[in-house]
């Protein structure tokens, strides 16, 4: 009988390297809880239509990547490929427009695609992401970037770049189509590109291929076609992000892969990802709510990638997260140890402090070695002869040193000593034990 095996694509984490995994995600949603972005948890499959009117049907994400089934009652569902169509469905859904606006909402969980999987592109993948509905304040759009940004720079990244752009709105977005599509006619693009032009002209500006980069070098620019609401917003976001000291580039040429952007766009690329670069982005969607029957509200968001960024620590060599399982080790010696360990680790717990047990009736340098494997900064080792004094040794796998201390004081003392910095140039030490 052959090995049962993850679906190929699918990037699984197991300790202890899922710790930094958590660490990174954790981090990546915690400017957004701070600027009050309330969790909302979501569907990870929905009905097809959502995502067919709500990401755009022309889109490959939504005629090639998706994972469409039918489900026993004959209806179309699909596992999420990203999170802003449920999230607006879900502020429908629940009438959360109508209330107090802007509506700031923020999730988490992994999304489906079904594509050829490679380095930091999967099948299965994790995002953080944040949507703002209900204003078009330029410097709410300023807001959002910034937290994105934030949410990068708490891990130590430097080796990113932000880039900005505006894809204009439905006033001025109709003639530069036009002229844009105009320009791809005259070129000699093949005819599967030349379907493409005519269902969405920016679609093609998207093309990686090198030779449909070349022939495209010279087409119109949105920038250079924005109606005067829509500069004028572009200038104020530009100025507000200016003013908090984040970092942008201006790329005229950005186009995302999701039909419902407008106006405000923006990525954030780490160039030591190589061709999947792309570590996080976003952008303003005026008239998807009421594309998907609610209310004409405007919003704008985000999706940032964890398993990306966690490949963007490594690309930058960065230590994220604590990679040790536990902070103290109970190593009893004998039946009457096991019996009293088994409390004070429920005690320490209790107390807050992570706590594991050596069990399986380990001699003390087996339970020494499970305790240095473990990553703990402390091991707690109770003899007959400490259960008789009513106290343990409190050892310090670092440095070696070792302290009695009673046993109704063992939370207390064990909680301060990891209160204080560890020796991290000290050896770990981990044969030597009392009984």
């Amino acid at each position: 009988m052959s090995t049962l095996q993850a679906p190929k694509g699918v990037a699984e984490y197991v300790p202890p390297a899922s710790s930094t995994w958590l660490a990174v995600r954790e981090a990546l949603a915690e400017p957004a809880r701070r600027a009050g972005y309330g969790y909302v948890e979501l569907p990870v499959f929905e009905d097809t239509a959502l995502f067919v009117r709500g990401v755009g049907e022309s889109t490959d994400v939504v005629s090639k990547e998706m994972y469409t089934f039918d489900d026993r009652g004959g209806r179309s569902i699909s596992l999420r490929p990203e999170g802003t169509a449920g999230v607006i469905r879900a502020v429908i859904e629940h009438g959360l427009d109508r209330g107090q606006l802007p509506v700031k909402l923020r999730y988490a969980g992994p999304f489906f695609r079904a594509e050829r999987p490679q380095a930091g592109r999967y099948r299965q993948f994790s995002q953080v992401g944040v949507e703002a509905v209900g204003s078009d304040d330029p410097a709410l759009d300023a807001e959002v970037v910034a937290i994105g940004d934030e949410a990068f720079r708490s891990l130590g990244l430097t080796g990113y770049r932000l880039e900005l752009t505006s894809l204009g709105d439905a006033r001025c977005r109709p003639a530069y189509r036009e002229a844009l599509l105009g320009f791809l006619r005259g070129l000699p693009l093949d005819e599967a590109t030349r379907a493409r032009a005519e269902a969405n002209p920016l679609r093609v500006l998207d093309d990686k291929r090198p030779e449909v980069q070349a022939l495209v070098a010279d087409a119109p620019i949105m920038l250079d076609a924005l109606c005067d609401d829509c500069a004028a917003h572009f200038a104020q976001v530009r100025a507000h992000l200016d003013a908090l000291g984040v970092a942008y580039v201006v790329n005229p040429r950005m186009v995302r892969g999701l039909d419902y952007y407008t106006r405000t766009t923006f990525e954030f690329v780490h160039p030591g990802l190589g061709s999947q670069s792309g570590i996080g982005g976003g952008g303003r969607y005026d008239g998807l709510m009421q594309e998907l029957g609610g209310q004409p509200l405007s919003g704008i968001g985000f999706g940032l990638g964890v398993d990306r960024a966690l490949l963007a620590c490594q690309a930058e060599g960065l230590a994220v997260g604590d990679e040790a399982r536990v902070d103290a080790f109970v190593v009893p010696l004998g039946a009457e140890a096991k019996r009293t360990a088994v409390v004070l680790a429920g005690r320490l717990r209790a107390a807050g402090v992570r706590v594991d047990l050596a069990y399986g009736d380990r001699g003390l340098k087996g339970a020494m070695k499970a305790a240095d494997r473990s990553g703990a900064r402390l091991a707690v080792v109770l003899g007959e002869r400490d259960l008789a004094a009513g106290e343990a040794q409190v050892k310090d796998l670092g440095t070696g040193d070792q302290t009695a201390v009673a046993l109704d004081e063992l939370a207390e003392r064990v909680r301060d000593a990891l209160s204080r910095p560890s020796s991290s140039t000290a050896p770990r030490t981990t044969e030597e034990g009392t009984q």
